[in-house]
């Protein structure tokens, strides 16, 4: 009886001891756990962005974001021109930061890495956040990769394409906006040869461009001349733009504004910044691209020149008609680095950050900025005053690229009063509906074109310049194009034909 106390007494101990044991490690989890949320909480959420202006914005506006959305952000701002080179690098050296942008186009050349595994599967969280719940569902499958769901969309406009013009060389010279491609060519050339500045002096030129055959001028006017969309459907198979008449008409036009100095000469070579400072410094009077660039740069070329106006044109009409060339409705995506972000925990963190921004008092201080500095309110109705005008292009306009949804967020305010540019950039970017040039193979998988584009669209794009500037003749042009079917091309049309 004794030895049996003696064990019982040994038990009990034994229990409490276990007990106590599994008590302060339940403790030292929760301890643990609270510890981890913190962590992440507190650690800042670093973003790669691209910077569409001279100088980063205010510390105030970013600060006015983490007060308000309650999250710490670490924002790299890289310049545009060189923002795809800085991308890859940090994609090569495993150095991303948690959240990157990245641009539609680049996004056709990261899919076989997203395939790899570098970025994290967003689709199945999107349905626990009160925001990104709503997100457009065919824009997140235009975005995706194998059905799958990797990034939170930026959102723009079908096109918004267009000529930017000096409309007091216009009015100097007695033209009129250029309505057809003869017209445009005839105004590039007085506004070279014309004197258009009246400083009596040959010191300007027609059209200032850079060395991007997409979102430079080369791709607008080409769609001007009646190219596809990057692919025209033939007898169920797929034929580049590049093999089309119209493809070649476009190089000849660009040839001939090299030949006669219509176009800066060393526009092959030249950054999208150098080209904007042309058009603010007076150097050029026609810019072709993104019509919303207009009123930033009537607003610093009024600095340098007063009398400086501007106008747009948006509908010049080529061989068919009008056209221009359109983008899916994502312009670009937020990927999240698997390397980066360590936790399924930190990603929802990061995740429930973008959908904070979706939120109306957010929205709208990323949109306009600070209600009495930036903008003004009036019956529920913002309003952008002239005067506030830069100022917001110095502290709030870069934050823009923060936005997801935003076209279709509810939460964003309208605007009562735009300056005159900017709505004359919209309504005309909204007219470009009526006549929008689709790409046919935007909603079809290539692996083949995901591997290899990158390489072959070098092809294609050192034989256009090659062209333009004189180095190659038509038949060495056609050379290079058959270079770049045999060197992978086939196969891309062969299974983007297989796709349809």
């Amino acid at each position: 009886m004794k030895g049996f106390q003696t064990v019982n007494k040994l038990f009990v101990t034994s229990s409490i001891f276990f007990i106590i044991l599994l008590f302060v490690s339940a403790c030292s989890n929760n301890s643990s756990e609270k510890s981890n949320a913190a962590s992440i909480e507190d650690s800042p959420i670093s973003i790669m962005l691209p910077l569409h202006f001279p100088t980063p914005p205010s510390d105030e506006m970013q600060s006015m974001l983490e007060e308000w959305s309650g999250f710490t952000l670490d924002i790299n701002w890289i310049p545009d021109g060189i923002y795809s080179d800085k991308m890859n690098t940090a994609l090569t050296t495993n150095s991303l930061k948690k959240v990157t942008f990245v641009r539609n186009t680049d996004f056709l050349l990261l899919k076989n890495t997203i395939r790899s595994g570098a970025f994290w599967e967003i689709g199945p969280y999107l349905e626990d956040y009160p925001n990104l719940k709503y997100l457009n569902k065919d824009i997140l499958k235009q975005a995706a990769v194998d059905d799958r769901i990797y990034g939170l969309y930026t959102e723009r406009p079908s096109s918004r394409q267009g000529a930017i013009i000096r409309q007091d060389w216009l009015d100097h010279l007695e033209l009129a906006v250029p309505g057809t491609l003869d017209e445009l060519y005839e105004v590039l050339r007085a506004f070279t040869y014309n004197d258009p500045d009246g400083n009596g002096k040959a010191d300007t030129i027609g059209l200032a461009d850079r060395n991007d055959l997409i979102y430079g001028a080369f791709k607008t006017v080409s769609s001007y001349f009646g190219t596809p969309n990057n692919w025209s459907m033939e007898e169920g198979t797929f034929i580049p733009e590049f093999e089309t008449t119209a493809y070649m008409e476009t190089m000849n036009f660009f040839k001939k504004l090299y030949n006669e100095q219509l176009i800066n000469r060393d526009f092959a070579v030249t950054s999208k910044e150098v080209q904007r400072n042309m058009i603010i410094n007076g150097k050029a009077g026609v810019y072709i691209g993104s019509m919303t660039d207009i009123q930033r740069l009537y607003e610093e070329a009024k600095i340098i020149n007063p009398d400086a106006s501007f106008t747009l044109s948006n509908r010049i009409k080529g061989p068919n008609g009008y056209r221009v060339w359109s983008i899916p409705n994502f312009n670009g995506l937020y990927l999240f680095s698997k390397k980066a972000i360590k936790t399924e925990e930190e990603l929802k963190h990061i995740l429930a950050f973008f959908d904070r921004t979706m939120d109306k008092d957010i929205a709208n201080l990323l949109k306009y900025g600070i209600e009495g500095k930036h903008y003004t309110l009036e019956n529920g109705q913002v309003r952008l005053p002239e005067e506030t005008t830069q100022l917001r292009i110095q502290e709030v306009n870069a934050f823009y690229m923060l936005m997801i949804a935003d076209m279709n967020n509810p939460s964003v305010m309208e605007v009562a009063e735009k300056e005159t540019l900017t709505a004359l950039a919209d309504q005309l970017s909204q007219d470009n509906e009526n006549f929008l040039v689709i790409d046919p193979a935007a909603h079809l998988e290539s692996k083949t074109y995901d591997e290899r584009n990158a390489e072959l669209s070098k092809i294609i794009t050192d034989a256009t310049y090659n062209y333009i500037l004189g180095n190659v003749t038509e038949q060495d042009f056609q050379q290079e194009t058959k270079r770049w079917r045999i060197n992978g091309g086939n196969t891309i049309i062969k299974e983007l034909s297989e796709a349809l």
